[in-house]
């Protein structure tokens, strides 16, 4: 099942942009809003990891249906609703060609085809679900089902990219896809650096950093001379916050201005945080950030301090 048949939740992104939010009407500074970070539900990874046969292991994946059901559901309680919904890749575990990987993604489409239908979803891809060293294919393959893999929208006079992170991993396959997300990215940060935006912020899976900008290369990370550049291009055009998972543990740091942030997964923990999802709140000043754990927002919704936040015009 393709995006375009699973119903309206789904505002495909197409031609580089997301249809849910017209720019023209969304460009300008309305006053404080809040939307909802999620990250690697990862469909088929619990049960891999728990047999350690990351590869092969992922052919039961009910645990990571029931976290997510409780995400959605989560979600659509929260008063007011958040401008939107965005999950940061690896959607499902099967790699591009492995078994699995239908069934794993029809389950979640079905899962995600229960959000609220005026909570726009925004779907990032990870290394699962183009392939670790990424082909023309594979990025196709994601884009018909899922949509664009990289792409700019307006919410609030806020500027949000989205990227293919794995462009920045290894583009060894596909080296002409990656110049066009570069090129296109200098273009949509100029518009950032102008100031033409009340803030900009960037969602990738892989994060730049894991704590410090300084910090040896992992299988988590970019790599330092790719992060450095990439940092350095966000701080110059004044991008104030990058939003990732791929770790699945909370992390993140600071680097100038820049705030990397790295949430833990909906699906597989893989340290000592709970399943969980970020409540992000954006002021005309600043942007502030809470990671909440399934249990605590189900049952608790968001905290009074970050309710007050949205409440200063």
């Amino acid at each position: 099942m393709s995006v375009a048949e699973a119903g309206g939740v789904f505002h495909r992104a197409r031609g580089r942009t997301l249809d849910a939010f017209p720019a023209e009407e969304e460009r300008e500074w309305k006053g404080p809003f809040y939307f909802i970070q999620g990250a690697d539900p990862q469909f088929g990874l619990m049960k891999a990891w728990s047999t350690g046969n990351c590869d092969s292991g992922g052919d039961e994946w009910q645990q990571e249906i029931r976290l997510t059901e409780q995400a959605v559901q989560a979600i659509n309680k929260l008063t007011p609703k958040p401008r939107f919904f965005v999950l940061c890749g690896d959607l499902i575990h099967a790699m591009p060609g492995t078994p699995w990987r239908k069934e794993q993604t029809e389950d979640l489409q079905r899962v995600l085809r229960a959000v609220d239908r005026e909570i726009p979803l925004v779907l990032v891809s990870g290394n699962h679900d183009v392939g670790n060293v990424p082909t023309a294919e594979t990025v196709e393959e994601f884009c018909q089902t899922w949509g664009d893999d990289y792409f700019s929208f307006w919410v609030g006079g806020v500027l949000f990219l989205v990227l293919n992170s794995q462009f920045l991993y290894d583009a060894s396959r596909c080296p002409a896809l990656k110049q066009a997300q570069d090129q296109w990215l200098d273009q949509q940060l100029r518009i950032a650096e102008q100031r033409r935006c009340q803030h900009a912020v960037v969602f990738q899976h892989i994060p730049l950093f894991l704590q410090s900008i300084d910090e040896d290369d992992d299988y988590f990370n970019l790599s330092k001379s790719v992060r450095k550049e990439m940092a350095d291009k966000f701080t110059k055009a004044g991008v104030r916050a990058v939003f990732s998972g791929h770790y699945h543990r909370n992390a993140g740091g600071t680097y100038q201005n820049l705030d990397m942030v790295v949430s833990s997964a909906i699906g597989c923990q893989l340290g000592k945080d709970t399943h969980g999802l970020r409540v992000v709140v954006v002021t005309a000043e600043k942007i502030v950030h809470r990671y909440y754990s399934l249990d605590e927002l189900s049952e608790k919704g968001i905290e009074d301090d970050l309710m007050d936040l949205m409440k200063k015009k």
